[in-house]
This record gives structure tokens, sequence and C-alpha cells, in this order.
């Protein structure tokens, strides 16, 4: 029993020392935007037919050059409402930038299949930048999305770069929106 007590000590104290992390490891970054982004591959086209907010469809080809934040979204969930101040914040600040700002509407129930609840869900949440309307969940499953919302960030060659679900990480979200407007485009 004495040997399990010295045993138990001994690693609490190398613990204690090394404030839990192992020595022969450098810290992680502490906000892991900072490090380069992943490259998740290549980001599916939409194929989207009904846009808000837009006089044509959009499509990731014509897009490069620009970086998309894609938003998976149903006007009916909170979480979605949440997080438009800060799309609208950031389709504000760094549209003239590059970036471009598409809300894909995949809809959790009847009411919200229908356009005319679309249009007027965003005009009353003040959302100017387009919209695509995804009844069918094309792009929704393209992305393999499961939860709304979600962000996707596409980069300038059409690769997705970051990947968010939920409410939250806004600086997170904008700093990355900001490292990937500043990467060379080739």
């Amino acid at each position: 029993m004495k040997w399990r007590f010295i045993i138990l000590a001994t690693i609490i104290l190398a613990a204690c020392a090394t404030n839990g992390k192992s020595q022969a490891t450098p810290p992680a970054s502490q906000n892991p935007v900072e490090d380069q982004l992943p490259d998740y591959g290549p980001a599916p086209e939409l194929t989207n037919q009904v846009w808000l907010n837009t006089d044509r469809p959009l499509r990731l080809a014509d897009l490069r050059g620009k970086v998309v934040l894609l938003e998976m979204w149903t006007f009916g969930c909170i979480n979605c409402q949440h997080v438009i101040p800060s799309l609208t914040g950031w389709y504000n600040i760094y549209a003239s930038q590059g970036l471009v700002i598409i809300g894909n509407h995949y809809p959790e129930f009847a009411s919200e299949r229908d356009l005319d609840n679309l249009k007027q869900a965003v005009k009353q949440l003040a959302i100017t930048y387009p919209v695509a309307q995804d009844n069918e969940g094309v792009t929704w499953r393209a992305y393999n999305n499961q939860y709304w919302p979600s962000l996707f960030l596409i980069d300038k060659m059409g690769h997705i770069r970051y990947k968010h679900i939920g409410e939250g990480a806004y600086q997170e979200t904008e700093t990355a929106i900001k490292s990937l407007l500043v990467e060379n485009y080739q």
C-alpha cells in the first residue's frame, strides 16, 4: 500500500511541475485558427435554382478568387437567428475585401419550405446577403451536414478550410475569414 502512495505522489508532483503537459511537446496554440487552417478538400458545387438577394444563381466556380462563407440554416431555428447578426456584420465589413456570404436555407418544418415565408423571414431578419432555397436538401447533403446552423469557409481556390457547428466561436470564425482573405490566390 505504501508503494502505491509513493507512485501516486510522484505522478502528481510530476504533473504539477509540468503543469500537466509533457516537456517533450510544445504547448498547443490557444487559438487553433492561428495555426494554418486545414484543407478539407474541394467544396461541392452549389446547384440551387431559387435564390434571394441576387439576380442570378451563384456557383462556386464563378466565385474563384473570393472567400465564401456558406451557412446552413433555417429561419425557424433560434440558434440560426442568433448567428445572423455576426454574418451581417462580416458581410458589411469584408464583402469589399472579397468575402461572399451565402445562406443555404434547408427547412426543418413544412412552413419553412414555402418561398413566400422564406422571403418574409429574410426581410424580417434584415438579411442582405444571397440566400439559396434548398428544399430538397441537395446542398445540405452534398456538404454532409446534419446541424443548423453550420458554417463552412471556402477559400479562393474552392476548398473547404473551416467548419463550425452552432452558435459561438465568432472571434475564431472572424480570424479564419481574415486569414483566408489575405491568402494568395494562384
